[in-house]
């Protein structure tokens, strides 16, 4: 299958049909004014997408400004969205451009919305609905022409039901609905992340370009990837950056808890059929495993560590197909 590539959303790389699928509803809705809600859990690239979004609108070269709801203190969010006049509060001694104001022309990108606090979101409400803002501590209406995305990884359908979140407002913010799928739904994508992630680091660290076993791509796809795309290139970043230079990619650089993720995998196989041989064969999978591991796939070492001959313990990585050099 061919990769998908759009302009303005280089840093997306997939094959997979419904990650093709977010990519055109984005490259379509970039093309008009409106409001975007962004979902999906942490890590999969919510603000790629409303970048992406953005780059490729009439909008491109006007700002673009990022606010992460739920890092900046409830007490001072009203002020940071809205700007203020000087002296509309103790510690107001200049005046400020809020967001809003500050990204007209552009897009302004509201990350972690449903952190929003319930006594802001009817003003955020009036903000889309008028399309103006009022500077704290000012009288005068500021009319704005901004593009809103909003972004979370949480279900405002649910904050709506229990009393958290505006339903008004999530009608308002949820005009288009894009939803991004998690990494461990995508198992296609991580060949070629995999890849896009090596040569990235690698061009940001100056170091040449490794090879890779393919061994290790069902290991990685085996993996649930709580953390997502992120988690997934950090792991790569760690990869290339305690990899000699010239030394292939292999089993011995993965994580542990990758590589644990792979028995666990085989347990779900095995885990239908009673017995105790094969609950044995999955714990000892799991011994040989951490062994392995533990001296770097020095199969002899592994061998002394687990107490048995290294050719009995070649004959069982085979048998419980076990990932090797």
């Amino acid at each position: 299958m061919e990769m998908c590539y759009y302009k303005g959303f280089e840093d997306l790389k997939t094959i997979d049909p419904r990650m093709i699928e977010v990519l055109n509803m984005a490259k379509r809705v970039a093309k008009t004014s409106s409001t975007v809600l962004i979902t999906g859990e942490s890590g999969t690239g919510k603000e790629l997408i409303a970048r992406g979004i953005h780059n490729s609108s009439t909008r491109a070269n006007g700002p673009y400004i990022t606010v992460n709801c739920g890092a900046i203190p409830n007490e001072l969010l009203e002020s940071e969205l809205l700007g203020y006049e000087r002296g509309a509060f103790t510690g107001a001694i200049n005046k400020k451009i809020g967001d809003f104001e500050s990204a007209k022309g552009g897009t302004i990108f509201l990350d972690e919305i449903a952190s929003l606090p319930y006594k802001l979101q009817s003003k955020l409400l009036r903000v889309l609905q008028e399309r103006e803002i009022r500077r704290l501590g000012s009288n005068i209406v500021v009319k704005l022409d901004v593009r809103v995305i909003s972004a979370t990884n949480i279900n405002l359908e649910d904050e709506v039901e229990k009393g958290q979140f505006r339903h008004d407002l999530y009608f308002r913010l949820n005009v288009v609905p894009i939803h991004i799928p998690p990494l461990r739904n995508r198992k296609g994508d991580i060949p070629i992340l995999l890849e896009h992630f090596i040569e990235k680091t690698c061009k940001e660290l100056k170091k040449t370009i490794p090879e890779y076993s393919k061994e290790i791509i069902p290991v990685l796809q085996n993996h649930t990837w709580p953390g997502n795309v992120r988690e997934f290139e950090n792991i790569i970043e760690r990869i290339i950056v305690l990899l000699d230079d010239g030394r292939p990619i292999t089993i011995k650089e993965l994580p542990m808890k990758i590589i644990l993720a792979d028995n666990k995998n085989y347990e779900q196989i095995t885990e239908d059929v009673d017995g105790l041989k094969d609950r044995c064969m999955v714990y000892e999978r799991k011994e040989i495993i951490k062994a392995l591991h533990s001296t770097k796939w020095n199969r002899i070492k592994a061998a002394q560590l687990l107490k048995i001959h290294r050719n009995t313990l070649l004959q069982k990585i085979k048998k419980l197909n076990i990932p090797s050099d």
